[in-house]
Parts: structure tokens; C-alpha cells; sequence
């Protein structure tokens, strides 16, 4: 289980409480939080990216950025955490199969970059192995669909 501790917590003076939680495999992370002193990790996180462009850079940009995009999938599974990674997009893609169909226009200057054939087979491999959902909307639409997710808790 991941653990929340507000940073307003005196340093050293709950080492006890650490030390049980660790013994237990719990995790802790220390953030600011609103109130309390410790929270769990929420059942449910959306991260959103301002367009295809960027979940194509950070799945088939360089290693160092493919492997911190992975990482950050693994820690929301193993906290338990539905993660789901909202792509904004004024291209029209609602989905997978629209992804397979994009055609990134890196690809003219730079015959490396990930076509969307690829993109879409990496997205379905993260979401079988670290049961991340990938969802699509217009930005226009982005905030009702984080509302609709976060309120929902699944």
C-alpha cells in the first residue's frame, strides 16, 4: 500500500510509524497535503497530455523519456491506482484504432519518429501490462471527462 505523509510532518519524530509500515511493504510518499496529516492513494488519477504529439514523445521518444513515462505507469499500478491517460487532440481521435490510423508529421524531418502503427501497439501493451487506459477526447472536452472520471473512482 502507498501512503501519503503531508510534509508538514516534523522530520524524525515518526520513525516508528515508518518502520511499521515498512516492515508491513508500505510505501510512503511525502507530499503537501490539503488537510490531515496522512491520506491514501487515491483509487483513481488522470494524466493528461495537450496532444499526440506528446504521448508519442513519451512512448516512442528517447529511452530516458520512454522509461520515466513507464516508470510513472508502474508506481500508479503498484499504489493500486486506476491510472488513465487522457490525450487531448484536435485531430479527431477517439480512440485506439484512430491512433493506429495517425500519421505523426515528425515523420517528414525524422524517419525514426513512431508511426501511429506503432504508438498504438505500445499503448496496448501498457494497458495490458500495467492497466493503464488510454482515452481520447478535443480539449474543449477535457475537463467534463476528468469530472466524469474522478467522480466515478474507477
Amino acid at each position: 500500500m502507498w501512503l501519503i505523509e503531508d510534509t508538514r510532518q516534523q522530520a524524525g519524530k515518526h520513525e516508528l510509524k515508518h518502520a511499521q509500515w515498512d516492515e508491513h511493504g508500505d510505501h510512503l510518499l511525502r507530499c503537501a497535503l490539503p488537510f490531515g496529516d496522512y491520506a491514501a492513494v487515491p483509487p483513481v488519477s488522470v494524466d493528461t497530455k495537450a496532444s499526440m504529439l506528446e504521448i508519442a514523445q513519451n512512448i516512442g521518444g528517447s529511452k530516458a523519456e520512454h522509461e520515466r513515462f513507464r516508470r510513472e505507469l508502474i508506481r500508479a499500478k503498484e499504489a493500486g491506482c486506476h491510472l488513465y491517460v487522457l490525450v487531448e487532440n484536435d485531430e479527431g481521435i477517439e480512440d485506439l484504432e484512430g491512433v493506429r490510423r495517425w500519421v505523426n508529421p515528425r515523420l517528414i524531418d525524422s524517419p525514426k519518429a513512431i508511426t501511429g502503427e506503432r504508438l498504438c501497439i505500445a499503448m496496448n501493451t501498457m494497458q495490458e501490462r500495467y492497466g493503464v487506459t488510454f482515452l481520447f477526447c478535443a480539449p474543449e472536452r477535457a475537463a467534463a471527462w476528468i469530472h466524469y472520471l474522478l467522480e466515478r473512482g474507477i
